[in-house]
């Protein structure tokens, strides 16, 4: 295991010598060992890359090059499997001086983590609409919802919805006047990633219907703290995403 940890720890270290005891079947060890970690180096920048594009595109790809290097020598993949390498980008990111000035790079992280999590999920088929029409009327305050595995939700001090459809080809890029707080829905009902931002108090009754609350009292978790809060329109826009999979059965009346 020694052997082991000097070997990674010199592979992430520019400049770090190899390990003694490693040898190489052709060329001086030490150019052989500069190739290999090279090639180990590209290949976690290009995992970086790939699950953050539009991270990349708001920092450019020579700075985004250069805070990955410093990122992977700081945190080294922790499994085989990179489809989670990055994880904690976003709190490196809020850490990372050289951006302190883009305060909503942590948030837009965190949103691309959450859809790359949304993709890979396990497969569910969405709720069907009607099945809320075959529930008797009197009832309904009663009922719970399983959410679907995909579903997330990202709540940001930073309108980091809007930042990510305008640097994702999802939106016209352009100035945003209306620099607000957003919560973004991602869910994944089929085939596609759905990014949504929820409108006001959409994150509390969404994550209160996620954890199990009943609909009458998500509905009264929302309205506490938002004015006029619409349910009809809530709950229509989250069906329609497809969050939920099920209703949970009714307890028997007494």
């Amino acid at each position: 295991m020694q052997i082991h940890d000097h070997f990674a720890a010199a592979l992430l270290t520019p400049g770090e010598t190899p390990p003694e005891g490693v040898k190489a079947w052709s060329g001086p060890v030490g150019r052989r060992f500069r190739v290999y970690r090279d090639n180990v180096a590209i290949g976690l920048r290009g995992a970086l890359a790939s699950r953050f594009p539009v991270i990349e595109k708001l920092v450019g790809d020579a700075f985004f090059t250069a805070m990955a290097e410093v990122f992977v020598s700081a945190h080294p993949p922790r499994s085989p499997l990179l489809l989670t390498y990055g994880d904690d980008l976003p709190e490196f990111l809020a850490g990372f001086e050289p951006v302190a000035e883009l305060p909503y790079l942590a948030d837009v992280a965190r949103l691309e983590i959450a859809r790359s999590h949304a993709y890979h999920a396990a497969d569910a088929d969405p709720l069907d609409p009607q099945a809320l029409a075959a529930l008797p009327p009197e009832r309904l305050a009663e009922i719970r919802f399983r959410a679907h595995t995909s579903l997330a939700v990202i709540a940001s001090a930073h309108p980091v919805g809007t930042i990510w459809a305008m640097n994702s080809g999802e939106a016209e890029p352009g100035p945003i006047n209306d620099w607000r707080a957003e919560e973004v829905l991602v869910c994944r009902p089929r085939m596609l990633v759905e990014t949504r931002v929820l409108p006001p108090g959409g994150a509390l009754f969404l994550t209160a219907l996620a954890e199990g609350a009943t609909l009458g009292d998500a509905y009264a978790t929302a309205a506490a703290s938002v004015a006029d809060f619409d349910l009809t329109l809530h709950l229509t826009g989250l069906i329609q995403a497809g969050c939920f999979t099920a209703l949970e059965p009714l307890e028997p009346q007494p």
